[in-house]
């Protein structure tokens, strides 16, 4: 089996809780889970913490790979080894030798599943006991006492002309568990790099660091929302802006619970300029009440919205916009069609699992009637106004 484990303690010195400290609008440690749940070469996470709260946060993702291992005190010290967890996490899971483990940083969000899924085919396709992520410096190093490490300063080569070395990037280290027991380390015997680019070699060390990291986030690994214009905001109902619960009076009376910071995100985004709208196949005066409430410009519900495509694609011809420019939230199989043809997907973190699964949707950190499509226009508003190496002994989670 290809195990995945995420060092996440509760601990950090520099940036207090930055494993799950907001970094583009979800907890820091997200986007890696992301990548991992994604990547299908890996078939089980665990994210190996000793907080309650991290625990919390990485639970309420809702992700089906993702699991929980509570790491010992021992090994959550400020000077506990990340290889010191590793194996406490292979002799606890009592894992196979012939199993790969392999290890993923939270501090580094900028990893793809895509980076994963070769990498992984790398180290198999080489037949290499172990493999670690790499970006390529073209720097010039020189020793404390002056000395030149890497050029040398009489024949200076241009930059395009320098090959440059390799750097570790700290992001993903793959190693079979006998070579971990073995070695002692992440990396052992045979060993093969994968190159990532260039910009995945940012260290969230410090504040600054975190400013930088976020705005290559938004350039390279967010073009739905960083890149495209939002005109449209549309949103299902029953699993999105409520809890999908349905509630009953004595006299057989409906009840819905809607969130209120769900209605401020409508109001938000409509003092942005930004046209909203909600398509339900339930139709229901409820419904009707909260649309005119929260000052929604369409509302579409009812047998007509079996097809909410062909619904979203009414609004726009009274838009006058293209499907791009329409970002929608939805939780369950009857959103699927829209949320694969509109230009910004997103869905609850309680979404069907086969709606988590559409290319390129963004999952809230919320379950839908907790604040799900507040988090979601959040974003937009965001990406709307914004366009808008660690040491292998070293602990570095």
């Amino acid at each position: 089996m290809n195990i995945a484990i995420v060092p996440a303690r509760g601990g950090s010195k520099s940036i207090p809780f930055k494993n799950i400290k907001l970094f583009c609008g979800q907890p820091l440690i997200y986007w890696c889970l992301l990548a991992l749940q994604s990547a299908k070469r890996i078939d089980a996470v665990y994210v190996a913490t000793d907080c309650d709260e991290i625990e919390g946060v990485v639970t309420g993702f809702g992700l089906s790979k993702i699991n929980v291992f509570r790491r010992s005190k021992e090994n959550a010290r400020d000077e506990s080894s990340t290889e010191s967890v590793m194996l406490e996490f292979i002799e606890k899971m009592k894992m196979a030798d012939e199993d790969l483990l392999v290890l993923v940083q939270a501090t580094s969000p900028l990893i793809q599943a895509s980076d994963i899924e070769a990498s992984l085919e790398m180290l198999f396709e080489e037949k290499a006991d172990s493999l670690l992520t790499c970006t390529r410096s073209k720097r010039f190093f020189w020793s404390d006492d002056a000395k030149p490490i890497n050029y040398n300063p009489e024949f200076r080569p241009r930059r395009q002309d320098f090959p440059g070395y390799f750097e570790e990037n700290g992001a993903l280290y793959a190693s079979k568990v006998v070579d971990v027991k073995k070695y002692k380390s992440r990396i052992g015997g045979k060993v093969v790099i994968y190159e990532m680019s260039d910009y995945a070699s940012v260290e969230l060390d410090d504040d600054a660091d975190w400013v930088v990291a976020e705005q290559l986030m938004k350039k390279y690994i967010l073009p739905p929302i960083a890149r495209r214009e939002v005109k449209l905001f549309l949103s299902d109902v029953d699993g999105t802006m409520t809890d999908s619960g349905m509630y009953y009076g004595k006299d057989g009376q409906e009840y819905k619970k809607f969130n209120t910071r769900d209605g401020k995100g409508f109001e938000l985004l409509r003092t942005a300029g930004i046209k909203t709208g909600i398509i339900t196949t339930e139709n229901t005066e409820i419904v009707r009440l909260r649309a005119e409430k929260i000052k929604a410009d369409y509302l579409f519900q009812g047998m007509m919205c079996d097809d909410k495509l062909a619904v979203a694609l009414e609004i726009c011809r009274r838009e006058g916009i293209d499907m791009a420019e329409v970002a929608y939230i939805g939780d369950d199989i009857n959103c699927k069609q829209l949320l694969g043809n509109v230009g910004v997907a997103a869905c609850p973190a309680d979404a069907l699992q086969e709606i988590k699964e559409i290319p390129q949707i963004i999952m809230t950190s919320k379950r839908g009637g907790d604040g799900a499509v507040r988090e979601f226009a959040d974003m937009i508003l965001a990406g709307r106004i914004g366009s808008q190496p660690l040491t292998t002994a070293e602990s570095n989670d």
